[in-house]
């Protein structure tokens, strides 16, 4: 089990654009600026988060995107869900075929840890990790801000 890039790089992002858009729309270019994520691929991520209905695009002069929702009204389950990500600590994917077409040993094992995480994806939001001082530190740090540093050494 594992979260590819794809899931990571999406919630990476919209925690970003969670952080950056206030009121005025932050640019891809930004976003793949300050996480050092390709902008072709972004563009495919905000493709797909745009569908689900996560964020919004502004168009023209100064466009960008937005978030769709409130920052507290968006799990990392969601994000993850909106690019097809899969969290499945399970080979057989739910299936039920492990093991020659049956049941493996470990199989409802790996099933409790799979809700486990997915219960745990659904918890967070972006607001909470937006709040976060490990993450202030480092959002202050990547907009390259002259309080950076004070952050940088409190705890």
């Amino acid at each position: 089990m594992r979260l590819t890039t794809k899931g990571r790089y999406a919630v990476t992002a919209m925690l970003d654009l969670a952080i950056n858009a206030d009121a005025t729309p932050v640019n891809l270019g930004d976003i793949a600026r300050r996480q050092s994520i390709s902008l072709s691929y972004l563009e495919q991520l905000f493709a797909r988060l745009r569908r689900a209905g996560l964020v919004k695009s502004v168009r023209g002069p100064g466009g960008g995107y937005l978030l769709a929702r409130a920052p507290a009204a968006i799990s990392v389950s969601t994000i993850v869900d909106a690019v097809d990500e899969t969290v499945d600590a399970r080979r057989c994917q739910g299936l039920s075929d492990c093991q020659q077409g049956q049941t493996c040993l470990t199989h409802h094992l790996w099933c409790e840890l799979s809700g486990q995480i997915r219960h745990f994806l659904d918890a967070v939001t972006l607001e909470q990790l937006r709040q976060r001082p490990d993450v202030q530190r480092v959002a202050v740090r990547q907009q390259g801000r002259p309080d950076a540093d004070i952050l940088a050494s409190s705890p």
